[in-house]
Parts: C-alpha cells; sequence; structure tokens
C-alpha cells in the first residue's frame, strides 16, 4: 500500500473537519441507528440492555455528540461491554474496516507538521482527531481485544495509542488483520496512508 504523500506532488488532501453540533432531530436520529446496530450485534454486548444505555446517553448529549463524530466518519460505533467498576458503558468503532472519514492522516500532531514541512499535506492526525471528537485512540490492548468480537480491518488497517517510549524515537504504531492473525506493525509517525486510518473508544 503505497503511502500517499510520497508522490510529492504538494496538492492538499481535504482536511478532515469534526462537528459535534447535533440538533435534537439529529440526536434522535442517531439513537435510532445506535439502538438497531446494537440488537443487531448482541454477541458484542451479551447480557447488557439498550433503554438503560439510552438513558445515559439521553443524559449525557456531549457523548452522544461523539458517537455522532463516530457515526459521520465511517466508524459505526457499538457497545462492547461495561466496566463494573467504573458503570460505565464502553463504545468502540465498530466498522468492519478503518473509518473511511479518518483516513489519509499522520499520527499525531508533531507528525503532521513535520509532513507538511516537507511540501506534502494529509487530512490530519489520529491523535488530534481524537481528542476533537471527545474519544481515545484503541490501544493496542483494545485493538485485540476488539478483534475477539469479529473479523476487522482485513482490507486496511487502523493507529493505534503508541507508547511514549517509542514515539520518542520517531515511531507509531498501527494494526490489522490479515491471513487470519491480528498484527501490530511500526511506522514513522508522520507517514500517512489511504488505507489507515484510526479507531476510537468512548465511554459513557
Amino acid at each position: 500500500m503505497a503511502d500517499k504523500s510520497s508522490k510529492g506532488s504538494g496538492k492538499p488532501i481535504p482536511k478532515i473537519e469534526v462537528n459535534l453540533e447535533l440538533s435534537p432531530e439529529q440526536g434522535a436520529e442517531l439513537l435510532k441507528t445506535l439502538q438497531a446496530r446494537f440488537e443487531k450485534n448482541m454477541s458484542r454486548h451479551a447480557g447488557l440492555e439498550w433503554p438503560k444505555i439510552q438513558a445515559k446517553l439521553e443524559a449525557h448529549p456531549e457523548k452522544l455528540a461523539s458517537l455522532n463524530a463516530m457515526e459521520s466518519t465511517g466508524g459505526e460505533p457499538d457497545v462492547v461491554g461495561f466496566d463494573q467498576k467504573t458503570g460505565e458503558t464502553i463504545f468502540y468503532d465498530c466498522s468492519a474496516e478503518s473509518p473511511q472519514g479518518r483516513r489519509s492522516i499522520c499520527y499525531d500532531g508533531a507528525g503532521q507538521k513535520e509532513r507538511e514541512k516537507q511540501g506534502v499535506h494529509p487530512a490530519g492526525n489520529a491523535v488530534d482527531l481524537a481528542a476533537a471528537m471527545g474519544i481515545k485512540l484503541l490501544t493496542e490492548a483494545e485493538y485485540r481485544a476488539l478483534q475477539e468480537l469479529g473479523n476487522f480491518d482485513t482490507k486496511t488497517e487502523s493507529w493505534v495509542k503508541t507508547p511514549a517510549e517509542i514515539r520518542k524515537l520517531g515511531g507509531a504504531l498501527f494494526c490489522d488483520r490479515r491471513y487470519g492473525q491480528v498484527f501490530v506493525f511500526h511506522n514513522s509517525a508522520p507517514s500517512f496512508y489511504a488505507g489507515r486510518g484510526f479507531r476510537g473508544s468512548l465511554r459513557v
């Protein structure tokens, strides 16, 4: 898979915009979408009940806005668990492939700036986009937990939260599934690819 930035054309890729505005009508429609996905994929959250989750979301509109940002960028968020210690419901991006609306991005802001100094222009970066959306990048452990629920990223890749000691040396981690196995790889943080985005998590 070729690095889109390596061609050196200097032509900017459209920047990814994060919109957290959500009207009551849009919120109601999103809840219907989330409920339908929840009920279609009960194996991801056996024992959990949608009415309780919806009540939480209605009580925390900022969380619903974050889920809308996940949804509008192709993440197809769904419930994957419940934290007994904190009482939080856990959502992950569950799209079959890395979210379509979050690709061609570097790992973080420093990587993006370095790339732009070279005259190439990514669509953004995973760390800052996740923060703007109010979500967190999946860790490698969380990514592997997601892969226990199905087959994800069989054609694409997703950046994951990178340990500080790796990032200090200029690297960043991404994961995918190939040949029936989940793999973790490394790249320079300024790299960006048409088939690599990121997956996030949200707790409600």
